[in-house]
């Protein structure tokens, strides 16, 4: 790949936000252009995250793009941000003594990706969040590392390398129409989001695309003619609570071990879900009552939060691949189809990590610096797993 060649991201999220300012560093970026539907680059998925950074989560390929963009999140170049992008939380997991063998897997994952995480007692786990239920809870996880992450600092971190390397960014155009030529790529834009008329065709000449589209990457890829990846888009609920519990915003967040809800402080109250995945059609996802309402049973039943109303709630999609696993780098059937995809519930914390390999792969066809001695299983990362 070469600096001149004219490049289109589809998807202003975290995803192509990352991609775009990654590309732009290595080729940059006034041959790069950003492309999203809404009138606004974080609309969906990445402006309804629970954004925390959690080295002990997600399938295991996905480990090495976390550890790989730590530098980044820990110290992300200074002109780009206004303040630190990631601030002490802690995690801690909690399991019933019917979920030894969940404590049993986490500990094993921790030790083989060498995170620093401990086994504590019940009693020092209620010290360090005072409102779990007694005697429901027989083993707690401790990772101290775990932190809260600014997500519109780190999007906006890209944004603005990208703008300042001459990137380009277009909002309000959906691409609809997209079409392999003899130079590259043409995509077209008919519609804008939110109207029911023809607002004059939009016209774009690339020389390649990366299909950052989140829940709308299955319908971008067939459009272009390339094999969709099965990608599933599922609905994550989530809703406020006040605390009643003085000092409750620096404790860490509490999940149970089988992952069926989670409680995180936010100031002065609690942001509560159910860690649902309902499957979903891409859309502007909307809470339902039920899973607010199973939310509330689960975590009145461990906690003594004793949930009765609530002061806000939403919904987001995290879209995953088959094998939960991110997608990254070219499609096997045309290598001027990039993928970054599947981001799931772990697209915020591997996002430099994710962005920086896109690049890597796009300009060397292989892993960079960044990656050395993080042993990246990068077979579990491509789409070739999945297509080819």
């Amino acid at each position: 790949m070469k600096s001149q060649n004219r490049i289109g991201i589809i998807g202003g999220g975290i995803a192509g936000m990352s991609a775009a300012y990654f590309l732009s560093q290595r080729l940059g970026g006034e041959n790069l252009v950003l492309i999203e539907a809404e009138d606004q680059l974080t609309h969906h998925t990445t402006g309804r995250s629970a954004a925390v950074l959690i080295e002990n989560y997600g399938e295991v390929p996905v480990r090495g793009l976390t550890k790989a963009g730590l530098n980044f999140l820990k110290q992300p170049p200074e002109d780009l941000v206004d303040g630190p992008i990631i601030s002490r939380r802690g995690s801690l997991f909690v399991g019933t003594p019917n979920e030894d063998d969940e404590i049993q897997r986490l500990i094993a994952e921790a030790e083989a990706v060498g995170v620093d995480q401990e086994e504590i007692s019940m009693e020092a786990a209620n010290k360090l969040c005072p409102f779990l239920r007694p005697g429901i809870h027989s083993r707690a996880l401790y990772e101290p590392q775990a932190s809260d992450i600014d997500v519109a600092g780190l999007h906006q971190a890209f944004l603005r390398g990208f703008r300042r390397a001459g990137g380009t960014i277009i909002t309000s155009t959906r691409i609809d129409d997209i079409a392999k030529i003899s130079t590259g790529w043409r995509l077209g834009s008919l519609i804008r989001p939110g109207t029911l008329s023809t607002q004059g065709s939009t016209t774009f000449q690339v020389d390649l695309v990366v299909n950052a589209a989140g829940a709308w990457g299955d319908v971008v890829a067939p459009a272009a003619g390339i094999t969709p990846l099965g990608l599933e888009p599922k609905r994550r609920t989530a809703f406020m609570i006040k605390s009643s519990f003085p000092g409750s915003a620096n404790w860490p967040i509490v999940s149970n071990a089988e992952h069926t809800w989670y409680v995180k402080p936010d100031g002065s109250q609690f942001m509560c879900s159910p860690a649902d995945e309902t499957p979903s059609e891409p859309c502007d996802a909307k809470p339902e009552e039920l899973d607010i309402a199973l939310a509330i049973d689960r975590i009145n039943a461990a906690t003594t939060l004793d949930i009765r109303s609530i002061s806000s709630q939403w919904a987001g999609l995290r879209t995953f691949a088959p094998d939960r696993s991110l997608v990254i780098g070219p499609d096997p059937a045309d290598s001027t189809f990039v993928w970054i995809v599947g981001q799931g519930g772990i697209g915020i914390q591997t996002s430099p990590g994710a962005g920086q390999l896109l690049a890597d792969l796009v300009v060397d066809g292989n892993p960079g610096v960044a990656f050395e001695g993080l042993n990246l299983d990068l077979a579990g990362l491509v789409p070739d797993r999945i297509t080819g």
